[in-house]
């Protein structure tokens, strides 16, 4: 395993990755824990590759492939798409008011924030997949996070990458129907760029993962911190106001995003000897950059504190927008439909993996509301 040089200064992440001819992005996708034979046997027998495309990409490529995936990404898009993601957060909400009002408890990370950001995922790119697959979507995603993020033995580490070969057999039939079909999708789109299905199934593979767990780890943090009191509003409040997610939840979703992200860290190289303000990098270092978790107050002119959790620079997350919006709307639905519940488990497990981190379980049961 690597060991990284570590960056926490906001200021010189934001150095880093404004600086991609010097800190390159090629290990940004390299699995943390070296597959053993084995599980590259697996792998291998998948067809199982990962061609830099995105967001480990530092060719020439990469300018005109973001610009494809940013089209399906816009402002207007993201905007118009508002009332959707309202919609699929407030039938989770009813939902998971059903199953309070029954069982007494509910977990809140599979009730409501788990499929909104699947769902509109997959909708927003054109892709067509049966509502009956979501799940093993999500199953996929949380393994091929641990498979290349954690830390799992030989053994865990064989099971991780049979669900990896799985879902990339599933992934290049999605490409190659979407390929075919009529309706206007990112892989089509890619396709008519000029990428092969392997370069799209790398895209797609990550793209996938990234464009809803993440999002529904962010939505589950969000959860536990105002059940417990530590969010900065009272989760009654996060009901409250209107339009883009109303404004107390929105301030919620960014304190987390400023604090602790979902995404808190991510990877460069250094392509030559070079310097990180007074430090020496030579040349082939891993840096490890902090994304959230130590930011100061804002003042004129300071990019926002949370700003930085979706990177910065040229690999900046093109879901940005889209990921603070459906938080803040799936966050002020669910409190809407819940406005007095209590966190029925203080210490869940969490997702402690490299570059990945959120509460396995945010369970709530019947009580006063949740109050700072």
């Amino acid at each position: 395993m690597s060991t990284f040089k570590i960056v926490r200064d906001p200021s010189l992440v934001r150095d880093v990755l404004h600086r991609p001819e010097d800190f390159s992005p090629a290990n940004a996708l390299v699995a943390v824990t070296p597959l053993t034979g084995a599980s590259l046997r697996v792998l291998q027998r998948a067809r199982f590759a990962l061609p830099p495309i995105l967001a480990s990409n530092d060719s020439p490529s990469h300018p005109g492939i973001r610009k494809v995936v940013a089209g399906f990404f816009t402002p207007a898009t993201v905007a118009g798409i508002e009332p959707r993601i309202r919609e699929l957060a407030r039938a989770a909400a009813r939902d998971a008011e059903a199953a309070l009002a029954t069982e007494g408890s509910v977990d809140l990370v599979p009730a409501v924030a788990a499929l909104p950001p699947a769902i509109l995922m997959l909708e927003l790119l054109g892709l067509d997949v049966p509502a009956g697959e979501l799940a093993a979507l999500k199953a996929w995603s949380r393994d091929s996070l641990e498979l290349f993020w954690g830390w799992p033995g030989p053994e865990r580490q064989l099971e991780l990458a049979h669900s990896a070969a799985e879902f990339y057999g599933w992934l290049r039939e999605l490409v190659r129907s979407a390929v075919k079909a009529p309706r206007r999708s990112l892989f089509a789109a890619l396709d008519e760029h000029g990428l092969s299905t392997p370069e799209i199934c790398s895209l797609g593979y990550f793209l996938l993962i990234a464009g809803q767990e993440t999002t529904s780890q962010l939505i589950s943090t969000v959860l536990f911190r105002l059940a417990e009191g530590a969010g900065p509003v009272a989760w009654g409040d996060a009901s409250g106001g209107a339009g883009r997610g109303a404004p107390a939840a929105r301030e919620a979703v960014r304190h987390v995003l400023a604090t602790e992200s979902s995404v808190p860290t991510w990877r460069r190289v250094a392509v030559r000897d070079t310097r990180i303000g007074d430090l020496a990098i030579p040349a082939a270092s891993e840096i490890l950059l902090e994304l959230t978790g130590h930011h100061g107050p804002n003042g004129p002119g300071r990019p926002t504190d949370y700003a930085l959790a979706f990177g910065s620079g040229v690999h900046r997350c093109l879901g940005a927008k889209l990921a603070e919006l459906e938080a803040a709307v799936v966050v002020q639905e669910t409190v809407a439909a819940l406005p007095a519940v209590r966190l029925a488990d203080a210490e869940p497990a969490w997702l402690r993996l490299l570059s990945f981190e959120a509460p396995l379980a945010v369970r709530v049961s019947r009580g006063d509301a949740a109050a700072r």
